[in-house]
């Protein structure tokens, strides 16, 4: 059911198998969840997609966006095909986001491309877990490809604690370089700078038209308080939600925090759906 009667679109959920999986899976699922994603997991370690449905139904989500990652270093390799059994399950719910790493991927343009074909809906750059800053000139024919299309490019941008992981390249003003050369391209700044650079990421959300910030990641009662040098409500019409399931409480009581914050029941319908309809192309 939707929340408090608005269309609830997740834009942010990793459908990790276990045998691509680095992590220890304890690690990986650092917060225990209403359903246990253990249970949604066939015997070889690999998501059940009517198992998947049926929960993506009972929290409420009326499309959710999964992320492909190619971070060997750190995650592991969670490949584009392993997101297409989803998706084609029930493709009216769930579609994914493309990945590409410049030191795993070659020429990163046709990689794009080859994903955009299967289905993708959006590129995620991992910069923090693949190693590599955002701004890197090998990284430009893929944001060519995306701005070309019309394909918004999402960005890891911010700090994360797994092992391996280079957090100076989570830094937005990396990105910024990104939005200066490609101004047409539609660009989420996923996490919204967790960690040292909120700030910065709410300045260029509301300073550039196409910018927006994906709260997946961040506990939503804390929010005015990661931002609380900006108009809040003013901010808000700039994010995106993303639960960053299975790292969260659980998609429907991460949406119900973000209700309570006191928000306009037109900022709500931006970041519960609006936004996100607009800028992955994700119509009703």
């Amino acid at each position: 059911m939707p929340i408090d009667g608005i269309r609830l679109i997740d834009v942010h959920l990793h459908a990790a198998g276990k045998v691509g999986l680095k992590l220890d899976w304890d690690r990986w699922v650092a917060v225990r969840t209403g359903t246990p994603p253990h249970e949604l997991y066939d015997d070889e370690g690999t998501i059940v997609p009517a198992r998947f449905h049926a929960f993506l139904e009972r929290e409420g989500v009326d499309v959710a966006l999964l992320m492909a990652e190619y971070s060997p270093r750190v995650t592991g390799i969670q490949a584009a095909e392993a997101m297409v059994p989803l998706s084609e399950h029930d493709p009216g719910r769930v579609r994914f986001i493309a990945n590409v790493n410049p030191l795993y991927h070659f020429p990163v343009g046709e990689e794009v491309e080859r994903q955009l074909a299967m289905g993708a809906v959006a590129l995620k750059i991992h910069p923090v877990h693949g190693s590599f800053p955002p701004n890197a000139a090998e990284l430009y024919p893929a944001y060519g490809v995306c701005q070309e299309r019309g394909v918004p490019v999402v960005f890891h941008c911010g700090t994360s604690n797994f092992p391996g992981s280079v957090n100076r390249f989570g830094d937005p003003v990396l990105v910024e370089d990104v939005a200066k050369d490609f101004p047409r391209l539609r660009i989420v700044l996923a996490h919204g700078g967790r960690g040292w650079w909120y700030d910065a990421a709410a300045f260029m959300a509301l300073m550039r038209e196409p910018v927006y910030i994906d709260i997946a990641g961040l506990p939503p009662r804390k929010l005015p308080e990661y931002y609380r040098s900006f108009d809040f409500e003013r901010l808000a019409a700039k994010f995106v939600f993303g639960s960053d399931w299975p790292g969260s409480p659980g998609i429907r009581s991460n949406a119900e925090a973000v209700r309570d914050l006191g928000l306009s029941g037109e900022t709500l319908e931006r970041v519960f759906h609006r936004n996100a309809e607009e800028v992955y192309g994700l119509r009703p």
